[in-house]
Protein backbone atom coordinates (compact mmCIF):
# COMPACT_ATOMS: atom_id res chain seq x y z
CA UNK A 1 0.00 0.00 0.00
CA UNK A 2 1.64 3.11 -1.18
CA UNK A 3 1.83 5.97 1.27
CA UNK A 4 -1.49 7.97 0.43
CA UNK A 5 -3.50 5.18 0.70
CA UNK A 6 -2.20 4.17 3.20
CA UNK A 7 -3.07 7.31 5.06
CA UNK A 8 -6.30 7.31 3.76
CA UNK A 9 -7.07 3.45 5.27
CA UNK A 10 -5.46 5.37 8.56
CA UNK A 11 -8.00 8.15 8.67
CA UNK A 12 -11.03 6.04 7.68
CA UNK A 13 -10.41 3.64 10.09
CA UNK A 14 -10.32 6.12 12.50
CA UNK A 15 -13.70 7.77 11.26
CA UNK A 16 -15.09 4.48 11.72
CA UNK A 17 -14.38 4.19 15.67
CA UNK A 18 -15.95 7.84 16.02
CA UNK A 19 -19.56 8.81 17.79
CA UNK A 20 -21.94 9.65 15.21
CA UNK A 21 -23.20 13.21 17.38
CA UNK A 22 -20.28 15.49 18.75
CA UNK A 23 -21.01 18.04 21.38
CA UNK A 24 -20.29 21.65 20.29
CA UNK A 25 -18.00 21.83 23.09
CA UNK A 26 -15.88 19.45 22.18
CA UNK A 27 -16.20 20.92 18.53
CA UNK A 28 -14.82 23.65 19.91
CA UNK A 29 -12.16 21.85 21.60
CA UNK A 30 -11.36 20.62 17.99
CA UNK A 31 -11.45 23.53 16.51
CA UNK A 32 -8.50 24.99 18.92
CA UNK A 33 -6.48 21.96 18.78
CA UNK A 34 -6.62 22.57 14.72
CA UNK A 35 -5.30 26.59 15.77
CA UNK A 36 -2.33 25.21 17.19
CA UNK A 37 -0.88 23.86 13.39
CA UNK A 38 -1.51 27.24 12.03
CA UNK A 39 2.11 28.21 12.59
CA UNK A 40 4.93 26.88 10.39
CA UNK A 41 7.35 26.82 12.86
CA UNK A 42 5.45 24.39 14.83
CA UNK A 43 4.35 22.32 11.95
CA UNK A 44 8.16 22.39 11.05
CA UNK A 45 8.55 20.88 14.51
CA UNK A 46 6.29 18.29 14.48
CA UNK A 47 7.75 17.32 10.98
CA UNK A 48 11.01 17.25 13.23
CA UNK A 49 9.41 15.02 15.98
CA UNK A 50 8.07 12.81 13.59
CA UNK A 51 12.02 11.27 13.16
CA UNK A 52 12.17 10.83 16.86
CA UNK A 53 13.06 13.15 20.05
CA UNK A 54 14.90 16.08 20.01
CA UNK A 55 16.61 18.52 22.46
CA UNK A 56 16.05 22.26 22.19
CA UNK A 57 19.19 23.11 20.88
CA UNK A 58 18.51 20.22 17.88
CA UNK A 59 15.40 21.60 16.96
CA UNK A 60 16.72 24.99 16.83
CA UNK A 61 19.84 23.92 14.98
CA UNK A 62 17.44 21.89 12.45
CA UNK A 63 15.35 24.67 12.09
CA UNK A 64 17.94 27.56 12.09
CA UNK A 65 16.32 29.37 14.91
CA UNK A 66 16.64 30.88 18.31
CA UNK A 67 16.45 28.52 20.71
CA UNK A 68 14.06 31.16 22.74
CA UNK A 69 11.82 30.91 19.36
CA UNK A 70 11.78 27.22 19.67
CA UNK A 71 10.79 27.19 23.23
CA UNK A 72 8.39 29.63 22.39
CA UNK A 73 6.27 27.27 20.20
CA UNK A 74 7.28 23.94 22.16
CA UNK A 75 5.43 25.87 25.39
CA UNK A 76 2.54 26.15 23.16
CA UNK A 77 2.62 22.72 21.54
CA UNK A 78 3.20 21.58 24.78
CA UNK A 79 -0.03 23.32 26.80
CA UNK A 80 -1.61 22.02 23.85
CA UNK A 81 -0.86 18.27 24.71
CA UNK A 82 0.78 17.76 21.39
CA UNK A 83 4.47 17.42 22.52
CA UNK A 84 5.98 15.82 25.82
CA UNK A 85 9.19 16.48 27.49
CA UNK A 86 10.92 14.67 29.33
CA UNK A 87 14.88 15.13 31.56
CA UNK A 88 17.81 14.09 30.34
CA UNK A 89 19.88 15.16 33.04
CA UNK A 90 20.34 19.36 32.11
CA UNK A 91 18.54 19.12 28.99
CA UNK A 92 15.08 18.96 28.08
CA UNK A 93 14.16 16.38 24.82
CA UNK A 94 10.81 16.57 23.52
CA UNK A 95 8.87 14.02 21.68
CA UNK A 96 5.11 13.90 20.16
CA UNK A 97 2.68 12.91 22.78
CA UNK A 98 1.52 10.02 20.66
CA UNK A 99 0.67 8.76 17.38
CA UNK A 100 -2.10 10.60 16.62
CA UNK A 101 -0.06 14.00 15.87
CA UNK A 102 1.97 11.80 13.29
CA UNK A 103 -1.25 10.47 11.76
CA UNK A 104 -2.96 14.21 11.91
CA UNK A 105 0.37 15.92 10.28
CA UNK A 106 0.48 12.84 7.79
CA UNK A 107 -3.24 13.39 6.52
CA UNK A 108 -2.99 16.95 6.20
CA UNK A 109 0.24 16.68 4.22
CA UNK A 110 -1.18 14.12 1.73
CA UNK A 111 -4.45 16.58 1.09
CA UNK A 112 -2.15 18.99 0.34
CA UNK A 113 -0.08 17.03 -2.34
CA UNK A 114 -3.10 15.87 -3.65
CA UNK A 115 -4.63 19.03 -4.05
CA UNK A 116 -0.74 20.85 -5.25
CA UNK A 117 -1.07 17.76 -7.82
CA UNK A 118 -4.75 18.46 -9.01
CA UNK A 119 -6.10 15.68 -7.62
CA UNK A 120 -9.60 16.09 -5.68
Amino acid sequence: MNTCSHVHHEARMAGERLPKTVSVDVLFDLSEFFKIFGDTTRIRVVKILLDGERSVGDLSEQLSLEQSVVSHQLRILRTAGLVRPRRDGRKVIYALDDEHIGQIFNVGLAHILHKRRGRK
